[in-house]
């Protein structure tokens, strides 16, 4: 029987229709060498978690890679099209999970959701200091948004900032998007989205161009008193830059799902930032969520094992050799 390997667990109703039709394994965690060995006897890898650059070469029979997901850069995409291997992914359907947790942490930031519920809990400081800072907050209605980055999220982000709270929102993107009315925002050149912004949010995929492009010369473009969010990819943010606009109260504050180093470790220096908010990259999980990509990486592993395309092929230019290798198993 053809066998997948999950770096970890889907959701329940999705690995059961997997189940149904071919051998399903769940690595017992995800390191490196821990992901070769089981995937040396698989066909196909559902990927969440970061996949070794030399797993193709480590799992010759591997003839596809689905992404739980949107973001690629967990898969080895040049080696994968090297070994005429097949890379997918869901892209967009939790992009309302992840704009629905921008917009929590947007509001969290705004009224010092934070740092009223730490001094309410320290009973010694007491009550009246807690409502103190509410002094401090603000409405974000009509404030203005800078999106970096105008994808599914990207988009799903707009309508909600315009729609729900008349805030004006500002778009970067390199994409040839025309943008219009229906969008809900204005496209804007970084410096420019930057400089307006009261809150900047990061919703770009990782790549060579957008790694560090969030720096010191950016944070400081940044109107003061600004709130940074990052649901892309932690590397697109230089650590130790925006570190030092949190401390100088240059930006007021940040809502950080994703990081360079994860787990985060234990003396990084946003575990005593009361400013800064922190979740472990959960932004896009949902219950709803988590169903919806489960299934839509089910439907692409369910083409790969017949030897077909799958829907939202990243390496198409892989197909002719893994047509050959699907030919050539069945003979």
């Amino acid at each position: 029987m053809a066998r997948i390997l999950l770096t970890q667990a889907i959701h329940p109703v999705a690995q059961a229709r997997l189940a149904g039709s071919f051998d399903v394994i769940v690595a017992p965690d995800t390191r490196p060498d821990t992901l070769r060995r089981c995937a040396a006897d698989c066909d196909v890898l559902m990927v969440r978690a970061q996949l070794p650059d030399d797993i193709f070469a480590a799992a010759p029979r591997l003839i596809g890679a689905v992404r739980h997901g949107a973001g690629v850069d967990m898969i080895p995409i040049a080696e994968a099209t090297e070994h005429g291997v097949l890379v997918a992914n869901v892209p967009g359907v939790n992009a309302n999970a992840v704009a629905e947790h921008v917009l929590r942490s947007m509001l969290q930031l705004a009224r010092n959701t934070a740092k009223v519920s730490v001094q309410m809990r320290a009973r010694a400081v007491g009550w009246l200091p807690a409502r103190a800072l509410a002094d401090a907050g603000f409405e974000i209605r009509g404030r203005t948004v800078g999106l970096v980055g105008f994808g599914h999220v990207g988009q799903a982000i707009a309508r909600l900032c315009a729609a729900g709270f008349g805030m004006r929102v500002l778009a970067h993107t390199r994409s040839a998007l025309t943008f219009s009315a229906a969008q809900q925002a204005e496209r804007a050149p970084l410096p420019e989205l930057l400089a307006a912004s009261d809150f900047v949010v990061l919703a770009c995929p990782l790549t060579p161009e957008t790694r560090g492009l969030i720096g010191a010369p950016q944070l400081a473009l940044m109107q003061r008193g600004a709130h940074l969010v990052n649901v892309a990819r932690g590397p697109v943010v230089v650590d130790a830059a925006l570190i030092g606009a949190l401390r100088s109260g240059h930006l007021a504050g940040a809502a950080l799902d994703v990081f360079d180093t994860v787990p985060l470790p234990d003396d990084h220096p946003y575990w005593q930032m009361a400013q800064v908010l922190l979740t472990p990259h959960v932004a896009g999980i949902t219950e709803d969520s988590m169903l919806a990509m489960g299934q839509g990486a089910a439907l692409a592993a369910e083409h790969l094992m017949r030897g077909d395309e799958p829907p939202n092929c990243i390496n198409p230019q892989a197909l002719p050799a893994f047509l050959r290798r699907v030919r050539e198993r069945a003979a």
